[in-house]
């Protein structure tokens, strides 16, 4: 039987890790008895992994459309616009202009 080493992403604590549960798509929940977090390490769908969100505000960054954004990530437009939107004023999204003299 193989064995996972899992270390919490809150806390960094490997030990006290517990398996508590499974997920509505079948992915193995763990929780973490110092911090009390629950996170799992299987997503069923690409846009709730953490690292989805950062690489979303990259594309933007870089000037990639939203629509082509979803296409070559593999998710909704509707969860890309979500994304860039709770990014929030103070990361920005707009395209840097000259000052005026």
């Amino acid at each position: 039987m193989a064995k996972i080493d899992v270390t919490c992403p809150s806390c960094c604590a490997v030990k006290g890790i517990h398996r508590n549960g499974r997920s509505r798509s079948g992915h193995q929940r763990y929780l973490c008895q110092s911090c009390r977090h629950f996170w799992q390490l299987e997503f069923a769908y690409t846009a709730c992994c953490p690292s989805t969100h950062e690489q979303i505000v990259d594309m933007a960054m870089n000037g990639v459309g939203c629509r082509a954004t979803a296409r070559v990530m593999g998710i909704g437009l509707n969860t890309v616009l979500r994304h860039l939107k709770s990014s929030g004023p103070n990361t920005s999204l707009k395209p840097w202009l000259p000052a005026s003299k």
